[in-house]
């Protein structure tokens, strides 16, 4: 059973994900990157699902914070911007993975799985 951290100042967004990985998994939330970064702190999850566009800290902030607390940090980015450089910058940054909003299903636990396995490799 992983632990895995929701990061998205979207409460539906938040929602959608714990519907889809509540089976077999702990999840834990927060609404903005300040918040992630202290709750990843804490809470040392095994993975993070994280969003880009929140207030307060831009995600690949977030995403170069946790990595500095963490290098070996696993983190998905869920975001709704489709643009090749975001993805290229957030890879380039350690994001293990990029899924696309709105989240379906079946993509969503498969690259969850698909990077927790890869970790425990």
């Amino acid at each position: 059973m992983a632990k895995i951290l929701l990061v998205d100042d979207s409460r539906l967004a938040r929602n959608t994900l714990k519907r889809i990985l509540q089976e077999g998994h702990t999840l834990s939330e927060a609404s903005d990157g300040v918040q992630a970064i202290e709750q990843y702190y804490v809470e040392k999850p095994d993975l993070v699902i994280l969003d880009l566009t929140m207030p307060r800290m831009h995600g690949l902030e977030v995403l170069k914070q946790i990595r500095r607390i963490d290098p070996d940090a696993l983190v998905i980015i869920g975001t709704a911007d489709i643009q090749d450089r975001t993805q290229q910058r957030a890879r380039e940054l350690g994001a293990a993975a990029v899924i696309h909003k709105p989240f379906q299903a079946d993509a969503v636990k498969q690259i969850v799985t698909k990077v927790l396995q890869g970790r425990m490799t």
